[in-house]
């Protein structure tokens, strides 16, 4: 069980900035960014700068291609006062598409 996933908390004014960068990256086979696809379950940014990103990925299957992992940590530590990434894939809660944004659903042609 993946401790702090969906409790509510507020992001920190740095982790809302993690948030906003992880928005450039861009799922390859779908051509939507992680966060509007629902993929990014939470970010903490500890004291030190070192920032554990949450997340998972459409399917089991999926893997999490170098390039993928590159961005990530690229967006991720683009952004003053992060130090270090690390990526911590987890399954559950499984995505869905009830977690994608209006914008993601609008872009792929899914309604309602």
């Amino acid at each position: 069980m993946a401790d702090g996933i969906g409790e509510g908390e507020e992001f920190s004014p740095i982790e809302d900035a993690v948030m906003k960068s992880l928005e450039d990256v861009i799922d390859p086979e779908l051509g939507i960014d992680m966060v509007n696809l629902g993929l990014i379950y939470d970010i903490h940014v500890d004291d030190g700068g070192n920032c554990v990103v949450t997340m998972t990925l459409t399917t089991m299957g999926c893997p999490l291609g170098n390039l993928l992992a590159d961005q990530i940590n690229r967006a991720v530590t683009s952004v003053d006062g992060v130090t270090g990434c690390e990526i911590d894939l987890v399954w559950e809660p499984a995505w869905d598409m009830s977690k994608m944004s209006r914008f993601a659903k609008v872009a792929l042609g899914i309604h309602g």
